[in-house]
């Protein structure tokens, strides 16, 4: 349906809450057609994105265990993914 979405399933280590929650607004994004929330969608969008998740850490526990890893690495795990955010977090902590 969407490629943009990972596969998190396998990971070594597992996938984490913000790796579920990347992947669940993801789909919310692409069934919703909704990029950016407006003061209008958000309640319904973020509820969306909670509910994704709380079924997708469900989905992913009782699943059996993976052969092989996923091909790819989740954007999250990705170091210059990981450069953005905390370049953005000490941005934020610079101007507090």
């Amino acid at each position: 349906m969407c490629r943009n979405i990972t596969e998190l399933r396998g990971l070594e280590p597992a996938a984490n809450d913000d790796e579920v929650e990347a992947a669940a607004r993801q789909y919310v994004r692409k069934v919703s057609g909704i990029t950016h929330p407006t003061d209008r969608t958000r309640d319904a969008f973020e509820r969306a994105v909670a509910e994704v998740a709380h079924i997708t850490q469900h989905l992913l526990a009782d699943l059996p265990d993976r052969r092989q890893p996923p091909k790819t690495v989740p954007p999250l795990r990705r170091p210059e993914v990981q450069a953005r955010i905390a370049a953005r977090e000490a941005a934020k902590a610079s101007a507090a």
